[in-house]
């Protein structure tokens, strides 16, 4: 049985994600295995990612987000924490410049009440630097976790006076930390580890998942090919059946 060209067009639009997320893991590992301290793996993690951002956005993807810092790495040694604060400060300075002339739109999302007014105003620059870009959207998701997010949005609709009958699932939705990004298609998670890790929880829902062993900072176009690869071949049927579509014979 063939398929029509429509049928086989919209398999070709749909092959490449519109919105990427990942988890980017291995920083660490990639800094010890080599006798480096842990920061000089989080620094190259922060060069893969802007190498990454451009990857994808070439293949075209149009929305990427990425796990920078979530809400329990508060736990880690404050001499850590405190270095990836600056590390943030620095990156900001380091590649604005160069994401902004790439066409990248900069969003930033997570709490922003427990970072530094520095930070903060560092964010605010960069998302009002990159507002009017369209290349590709970059959402990197500091000081964030899928539960807070879900309850966030909870305490909005409260604050906000909405009435039990009023709240579903597209309405939250429109609450949450990413309401201005469609709902990941693919989920990519370096490191090893198979977990989501309170990442998106209520976005990725329907997400294809995508684990490698690759660590983050050697995460490249090779492996960006990989793991689109894999995601052209899932068949996303989103709980339903898909129908196949067959060409009458004759015509």
């Amino acid at each position: 049985m063939s398929r029509s060209p429509a049928a086989e067009a919209a398999d070709n639009a749909n092959a490449v994600p519109r919105h990427v997320a990942v988890v980017m893991d291995g920083n660490g590992r990639w800094a010890r295995q080599r006798y480096m301290p842990r920061f000089f793996g989080h620094k190259q993690g922060v060069d893969a990612l802007v190498r990454a951002v451009n990857a994808f956005a070439d293949r075209g993807v149009q929305y990427l987000t990425v796990f920078a810092f979530s809400s329990e790495n508060w736990k880690r040694p404050t001499e850590e924490v405190s270095g990836l604060m600056s590390l943030v400060l620095v990156a900001v300075s380091k590649y604005l410049t160069k994401l902004a002339g790439d066409g990248v739109r900069i969003r930033i999302i997570g709490d922003r009440s427990a970072v530094s007014d520095k930070l903060r105003a560092a964010w605010e620059h960069a998302e009002a630097l990159t507002e009017k870009n369209s290349r590709i959207t970059l959402s990197v998701a500091f000081n964030y976790g899928g539960r807070w997010d879900v309850v966030q949005a909870c305490r909005r609709a409260i604050a906000d006076g909405v009435k039990p009958e009023q709240f579903d699932e597209h309405f939250l939705s429109r609450q949450l930390a990413l309401s201005f990004a469609p709902d990941p298609d693919l989920f990519i998670r370096t490191g090893g580890e198979m977990r989501m890790s309170n990442f998106l929880l209520w976005q990725a829902a329907y997400s294809e998942l995508f684990f490698t062993e690759c660590l983050w900072p050697d995460f490249g176009e090779a492996e960006i090919d990989a793991a689109l690869q894999a995601y052209a071949q899932r068949d996303r049927r989103f709980g339903g059946i898909r129908a196949l579509e067959v060409v009458p014979e004759g015509t």
